[in-house]
Formats: C-alpha cells, structure tokens, sequence
C-alpha cells in the first residue's frame, strides 16, 4: 500500500499553494491513500518524520518511507514520486 503524508502549517505560505495539488492528486489517485498532517497539531508525528521545512510531502511504501521532497511540487511530480 502507497501513502502520502502531506506535512504543513496554516501560517505557510507555500503550504497554501501546495494545498490544491494535493486535492487534486486525492481525487486523481483514490487507490492513494493520503494524509494531511498538521505540524502544529500533530508535533509528535512531525517528530517522528523529521520534518523541518514544509511543506513536506513524504511517500511510504508499505510503511517504510521510499521518498521524499520539500516545497511546492507540481502534481506531476507528486504523482512520479509516488510510482517508485
């Protein structure tokens, strides 16, 4: 099983810009199972990931992470990192 956790923060910028990507990629890949994850409310979680910039979009495979990207990515990016 693929799943993409989208780490981000209401006060970000980029994290806005990023937002629709990710909507569109839920839509475009229900087989996808994605997460929104909130570093504010979800520190523990953003801990674990070690994320330090976002907006940060990390793939797991199965569990394990196989990738990861930070910034704004087009959804055609999104959608590449996820085939590995």
């Amino acid at each position: 099983m693929i799943e993409l956790l989208d780490f981000y923060a209401d006060w970000c910028g980029p994290c806005k810009m990023m937002t629709p990507v990710v909507s569109e990629f839920k839509k475009a890949h229900p087989e996808i199972k994605v997460r929104q994850i909130n570093i504010d409310e979800e520190e523990e979680l953003a801990e674990k990931f070690k994320v330090m910039n976002i907006p940060c979009v990390v793939v797991l495979k199965e569990g394990e992470e196989v990738a990861r990207e930070v910034g704004v990515l087009p959804l055609r990016k999104l959608e590449k990192l996820c085939t590995i």
